[in-house]
């Protein structure tokens, strides 16, 4: 693999946090709505994630990026929460809140920008690697 090809993979791994790190966001603004029935609620949603590797016609076998297969729902059920005062509390008094898990989400935030953060590191030490070689030759 050359010099030039980590900037694809670190590139693809920022757009994958970026797409992370959105998601997330997403996940977190949306964690107090609430609804009269479970089939308006907010569903939780994560990125999925896959390797991209090289096919027999580049340099060398290795990975070379990745890949955002899509974006699913939690499955996890949405939580009842007894408040017969609330505006859209149904015919019983429950209202249904999203299947967020604000910790859980949180700690998906730092990891995802930890990573982010890696990747533009690895970009600028290659950048210096390669600025390097290059005044080698002078």
């Amino acid at each position: 693999m050359s010099l030039f090809n980590i900037f694809n993979v670190s590139g693809s791994a920022l757009s994958a946090e970026s797409l992370r790190l959105n998601t997330t966001s997403s996940n977190l603004a949306n964690a107090n709505s609430a609804s009269s029935s479970t089939d308006q609620i907010y569903k939780a949603r994560q990125p999925v994630f896959a390797s991209m590797l090289m096919n027999e016609f580049d340099d060398e076998n290795g990975s070379v990026g990745v890949q955002v297969l899509g974006i699913v729902e939690k499955q996890d059920p949405a939580r009842a929460e007894y408040n017969p005062g609330h505006p859209l509390a149904n015919e019983e008094g429950y209202v249904y809140m999203p299947n967020v898990n604000v910790i859980e989400e949180m700690a998906n935030m730092i990891s995802a920008s930890r990573s982010y953060q890696t990747n533009v590191e690895v970009m600028n030490t290659a950048k210096q690697m390669l600025m390097r070689t290059i005044s080698l030759g002078q």
